[in-house]
């Protein structure tokens, strides 16, 4: 049972927060062209709307009040811990930072920004040496950093989904498979019939197990 004083209208640790995971953001992906920059401000719109709802005013909560004091009773559902509602929803009445949806949230946002500044270091070089990136997560994916930008987007939806950023994750998501198909035009441009190779043995987002779990790496872009 969640027995707390509500704990929104924190606009300042909205503002703190949302500046605190973006510069975390830039400082691995480091936006350089148009496409990039957009890329990361769709990320951070996504940042804004969560940490706005997360301490500001959680709209969500208030949509749903009706439904969920119904259906879930004895929950202070405008306490601050109430806002993981997978945690409330399915149960979990200790402490939610320590429940099994944010547990899984860390790792997904921990995962996804390994995964953008592994990549981001590879793409960087193999675009200063004019060639495609042929190690780290490039051998497993074509595209590991927008991949990386879902799993965080996954993390924060998992530890605190509102409407709001439900409604922008699929959009998101389609933008970066979008950005994706133009980057993929531009590469088969520039490499030819490397590039091709490189795509017919390497899935764009999702990689092979069997690579993963022991093939050496291969080829890619963003």
């Amino acid at each position: 049972m969640v027995d707390q004083s509500p704990a929104y209208g924190l606009w300042g640790l909205a503002v703190i927060n949302s500046a605190i995971f973006i510069l975390f953001a830039f400082s691995f992906f480091k936006p350089r062209t148009g496409r990039d920059w957009r890329s990361f401000g769709a990320f951070s719109a996504f940042l804004v709307a969560l940490f706005a709802e997360m301490y500001g005013f959680p709209l969500t909560i208030y949509l749903l009040s009706g439904w969920l004091q119904s259906r879930f009773p004895g929950i202070d559902w405008f306490s601050h811990d109430a806002g993981h509602l997978l945690e409330m929803m399915f149960g979990w009445r200790l402490n939610p930072h320590f429940g099994p949806f944010h547990v899984l949230s860390f790792i997904l946002i921990g995962g996804g920004f390994v995964l953008i500044s592994a990549a981001w270091r590879v793409l960087y070089e193999a675009q200063r040496q004019g060639r495609l990136a042929t190690s780290g997560p490039y051998a497993h994916v074509r595209h590991p950093q927008y991949a990386g930008f879902v799993l965080v987007m996954a993390g924060f939806l998992v530890q605190w989904p509102t409407l709001l950023t439900l409604a922008m994750f699929p959009v998101l998501v389609a933008m970066y498979a979008r950005l994706s198909f133009t980057e993929e035009r531009e590469a088969r441009k520039e490499f030819g019939e490397a590039y091709n190779r490189y795509a017919a043995r390497v899935p764009a987002f999702f990689p092979r197990l069997t690579a993963l779990f022991g093939a050496a790496g291969k080829p890619g872009t963003h």
